[in-house]
């Protein structure tokens, strides 16, 4: 009995550390949503492997590149940004591998190499677009509960060179981690649109 409570045990806990990894074609059709459809085609797109580890599931013709949503994660959350932001991101990426996320993710790391030029930031405006949602429906083609916010990167712009307040206000523009080289101009949606029937 007590070899088999055992046993039990080891194996509750192998298959709640176990994830299903999607497809790389549904992780693909998927993660480009968070475009508008005429940039989809020409993408990039990184995701997971049957490993659980993030590669390039498909070489982008155009300027944008998609991360597929973690499968490791409670919900759906894709996202697609200019292929300039690519440095930025890939660091983000190391980093939070590393354990080491929130304002010291930027303040102790990003933003200090960038402006020591040890990480390349551009210095224009760069689109990321964020695709969140409660999960994808792969039956359907779209996520549910899902709700598209804007990015705009412009590092080191603030509230005086831009005219926007740097209060969050649901459905409004306004420009979070002003005078930074992280600087960006968000849009949140009024509300979520309604789940795929």
């Amino acid at each position: 009995m007590k070899n088999f409570v055992l046993l039990s045990l080891v194996l509750l806990s192998i298959s709640a550390s176990a994830q299903t990894i999607p497809s790389a074609d549904e992780q693909l059709a998927a993660s480009v949503l968070a475009l508008p459809e005429e940039l989809r085609a020409g993408a990039g797109v990184l995701g997971y492997g049957e490993d659980g580890k993030l590669k390039e599931l498909r070489k982008g013709t155009g300027d944008m590149i998609c991360l597929a949503s973690d499968p490791k994660a409670a919900r759906f959350s894709a996202s697609c940004y200019h292929k300039d932001l690519e440095p930025y991101m890939a660091r983000g990426r190391e980093l939070t591998a590393q354990g080491i996320s929130g304002n010291a993710r930027n303040e102790n790391y990003r933003w200090k190499e960038i402006k020591e030029g040890k990480l390349k930031m551009p210095k224009e405006p760069r689109m990321l677009y964020v695709l969140s949602g409660k999960n994808y429906d792969a039956a359907s083609g779209k996520v549910i509960e899902g709700s598209v916010r804007w990015v705009i990167y412009v590092p080191y712009a603030t509230a005086e060179s831009t005219g926007l307040s740097t209060k969050s206000k649901r459905g409004e523009p306004w420009l979070m981690d002003a005078g930074t080289p992280g600087a960006h101009i968000m849009i949140t949606p009024t509300a979520p649109p309604p789940a795929a029937k």
